[in-house]
């Protein structure tokens, strides 16, 4: 992250199909302020606050599981169809601290390993690494999980006496494949991890973005059994400068007493000791989004839905016609949503490549060796599309094209391709 952010710096007018952030066309810091002020007469109006109730609730050092966690749970029956207790919600500093909260409080000692799809988020694999929790990779399999690997490597590692505590799994439009699981595999994955008594980490940041397709339901609206631990996030259908997030963790545990109570409490401690509370300021922006939307954010995000699915087939159909054929040895992922697509090409993709392409060529791009452990020699690069206009998509397709070429040793296309980049640069927005 920190190296794509530097190069980033120094070639800032390189075109951005790096980085997995929202769109910004309809951010309006206006909308600030009107969230706060709906959150805040919500608690004088429908919760009887007295103002400085509300004043305290909102500027003060709050609940360390927040203050917006029913209307985290209705949002979730609306939107996703999944009944849970309010109080099995715990409001993080955006996902990425829900994430470091559940697997510290997995790791009890070094036993215990961690399973994760590979490719695999890199902000999972360091929040591993904080809490000294070894990763093991499971297959992707060409629909989003290899589910005989998956039974394989938990039955290795319990051979070998370690302790696979949890899966984690991205089953929509995962970053960074953009791979999503069908229907039956959610199933059968449920299936699996209660016949090997496993529990599975679902991250959802991209569900309300399944472009054409239909939604599929989350594996925590199929699980009875809670079998998952759910993180969400508000960054990519509210606002990523809030910075709220959350896990949803009904599980029944042990405490370090003897005593029986929630998973979501256990982590409420580790909170207590990390961020005390999220922002309540925060908070009260997306509460008064949710608000606004009658808790119901798949339609609020219509317009974002509907870009995010206009650039995801501009890239498509522009792969194809500057690669129509196979023969190139240039392959890609077609996903239905989401913000990633994954380009295979016959040569090694590595940190010096994408150095040269935003220097020589003016585009940025994700190597994908920086998903997968100890794997050197990754021949495949993810190209971000939810932030650039339909225009400049096919600018940084014809740069990303020009590259490929000139690597592959097609001079003829690439000096067409390096006419078109020339044309192009200047004067770009």
């Amino acid at each position: 992250m920190n190296f794509l952010n530097e190069v980033a710096l120094h070639y800032p007018d390189a075109i951005q199909l790096a980085a997995g952030r929202p769109t910004e066309e309809f951010f309006d810091l206006a909308d600030v302020h009107r969230y706060l002020r709906l959150f805040c007469r919500y608690l004088a109006d429908e919760l009887g606050y007295s103002g400085e109730r509300v004043r305290r609730t909102v500027l003060q050092y709050g609940r360390t599981k927040g203050i917006i966690h029913e209307l985290v749970a209705e949002n979730l029956r609306l939107d996703e169809g999944t009944e849970v207790d309010p109080e099995s919600v715990v409001v993080t500093a955006g996902c990425q601290e829900a994430m470091f909260l559940v697997l510290r409080a997995l790791r009890a000692d070094e036993r215990d390993v961690l399973l994760a799809v590979s490719p695999t988020y890199v902000g999972l694999t360091g929040a591993a690494r904080l809490v000294d929790l070894p990763v093991r990779p499971v297959a992707t399999g060409a629909r989003g999980i290899d589910l005989d690997d998956l039974v394989a490597v938990v039955r290795r590692e319990r051979a070998a006496g370690r302790r696979p505590r949890a899966c984690y799994v991205m089953p929509d439009f995962a970053n960074p494949s953009g791979l999503s699981m069908d229907l039956p595999t959610r199933r059968a994955l449920l299936a699996v991890a209660e016949a090997e008594d496993l529990l599975l980490i679902e991250d959802n940041p991209y569900g309300l973005f399944h472009g054409d397709a239909d939604r599929l339901p989350t594996l925590k609206a199929l699980d009875t059994s809670r079998r998952v631990v759910y993180l969400g996030s508000f960054a990519k259908s509210v606002l990523p400068g809030a910075r709220v997030g959350y896990a949803v963790a009904d599980q029944r545990v042990r405490d370090a007493c003897g005593g029986v109570g929630l998973l979501a409490d256990q982590l409420s401690k580790i909170k207590s000791m990390l961020t005390v509370n999220t922002s309540p300021i925060a908070q009260a922006v997306v509460g008064g989004r949710l608000l606004a939307s009658g808790c119901r954010l798949a339609g609020a995000n219509a317009r974002e839905r509907e870009l995010y699915a206009r650039n995801l087939r501009r890239v498509l159909d522009g792969l194809a016609e500057r690669f129509p054929s196979a023969a190139d040895g240039v392959t890609w992922t077609a996903p239905t949503g989401g913000f990633f697509v994954v380009v295979t090409v016959p040569f090694p993709v590595d940190d010096d490549l994408l150095a040269r392409s935003a220097r020589d060529y003016g585009v940025l791009w994700t190597p994908m060796g920086h998903f997968y452990d100890d794997v050197t020699a990754v021949r495949a690069l993810r190209l971000s599309f939810s932030t650039v206009s339909p225009d400049r998509i096919d600018t940084g397709l014809d740069r990303v094209a020009a590259l490929i070429n000139d690597r592959l040793g097609r001079p003829a296309v690439a000096v067409i391709n390096r006419d078109r980049l020339a044309d192009g640069a200047a004067g770009e927005p």
